[in-house]
């Protein structure tokens, strides 16, 4: 099944009946090309925002299960609407959710992992000629419970549907390709023709809205080809891809993220014997912490600064609290979250004192940073983002 045809189409690309059979018109076309054709869709528009605050309006802390179940059903909706559209279409077509298909999940409520798909269906499908449009997002767990990926999962679920189909995968969205940095906060930011995966990974993981993580590294690890262009465009997308045919040496910076969605948490008087405590409970919650900061330990106390993502806040507010007493807990949600990534920075000295230089000229304050081979990324105040985009894009975006 060598030319199966993976696409998924996101919340945007569906948010409206007409976006829908446009879709549908484009499936038709592609068919007398490639004739296996899987579509993943995510929920129309912002009907999963939509369901949070409806759960929200219940409870500030909905129960987990019951939220993934809630925000399952939107896919499902979507899913059903493409079918229909092809079905009027004169298309054969036949839409399946995770329990039809078994996607088996395992972790979280809200952030689980897929484990395998059950592909038989969907070939069976595909062998009679009918487009398979397939929920993304979505999967069960042991217990037979409905669970959510987390936000962007419906590109995980695409990447390995084609990996167990051994197709090829296309991420069709609301923009046309991937570019230096969100071209809403900067207008003349470039568009790639090609970006490495390693390069990808970094964006996606860094608040770069265009791919979900997750998806990346497992088209890195089983070598699948990952395009992502406008939906139902003519414009040219953007390959995420690997291998010696790059050309990693021409950019020293190939991306610029920002993220609005963490929050940093600074505990003042900590003990320094209870820092390893502190983060394997937080580990155990399964929250992510990003950015840490220590200050030198002084009798055995520590000040302490790390970021997590707002939606884990109320969460890890109350394991701090196990630890430190409220004066001593400092909530810091008026950050954005910075980062530069390219591959050349490996090669290349002197991209840190020309971003801390930008920040100097302008009164931009650090609050926090770390670094890798490949990549740079601070903490600043929300209210410096835009001239520290401006900035940085105008040196490095060439």
């Amino acid at each position: 099944m060598n030319n199966v045809v993976v696409q998924k189409y996101g919340g945007s690309s569906v948010d409206s009946i007409e976006k829908i059979k446009n879709i549908a018109k484009n499936i038709i076309k592609r068919k007398k090309v490639d004739n296996k054709i899987v579509v993943v869709v995510s929920a129309m528009g912002d009907t999963t925002d939509d369901y949070i605050k409806l759960a929200k309006h219940i409870t500030d802390k909905p129960n987990k299960r019951e939220l993934d179940a809630l925000m399952s059903t939107g896919e499902i909706v979507s899913a059903s609407l493409l079918a229909m559209s092809l079905s009027s279409l004169g298309c054969e077509s036949i839409s399946y959710n995770a329990y039809q298909l078994d996607i088996h999940t395992s972790g979280e409520h809200g952030k689980s992992q897929i484990d395998d798909i059950d592909v038989s269906k969907i070939r069976q499908s595909l062998d009679e000629g009918k487009v398979v449009i397939v929920t993304g997002f979505q999967g069960l767990n042991d217990e037979g419970d409905i669970t959510t990926l987390g936000r962007g999962g419906s590109d995980t679920s695409a990447v390995a549907l084609a990996i167990k189909l051994g197709g090829k995968c296309e991420i069709y969205t609301d923009v046309d390709g991937i570019y230096f940095t969100d071209p809403r906060n900067y207008k003349n930011a470039k568009k790639l023709k090609e970006i490495e995966y390693e390069e990808m990974l970094e964006l996606a993981g860094l608040g770069a809205q265009i791919m979900h993580s997750r998806s990346i590294e497992l088209a890195q690890k089983y070598n699948i080809e990952v395009y992502v262009g406008l939906s139902c465009g003519e414009l040219n997308g953007t390959y995420i891809r690997g291998g010696k045919d790059m050309k990693l040496e021409e950019k020293i910076i190939t991306g610029l993220a920002t993220s609005d969605n963490d929050v940093c948490i600074t505990i003042k008087d900590f003990e320094t014997q209870n820092i390893w405590s502190l983060f394997e409970n937080i580990a155990n919650k399964g929250i992510n912490i990003d950015m840490i900061s220590q200050t030198a330990p002084i009798n055995n106390y520590v000040n302490i600064s790390f970021t997590i993502a707002k939606e884990d806040l109320n969460d890890c507010r109350d394991i701090v609290s196990r630890y430190s007493k409220d004066e001593n807990i400092i909530i810091d949600d008026n950050i954005t979250k910075l980062s530069l990534v390219g591959l050349g920075m490996k090669n290349t000295a002197g991209v840190a004192s020309q971003v801390f230089k930008i920040f100097k000229e302008h009164n931009i304050n650090v609050k926090l940073i770390t670094t890798s081979e490949i990549k740079i990324s601070c903490a600043i105040n929300s209210c410096d983002k835009q001239i520290a985009i401006n900035e940085i894009g105008r040196v490095f975006n060439v």
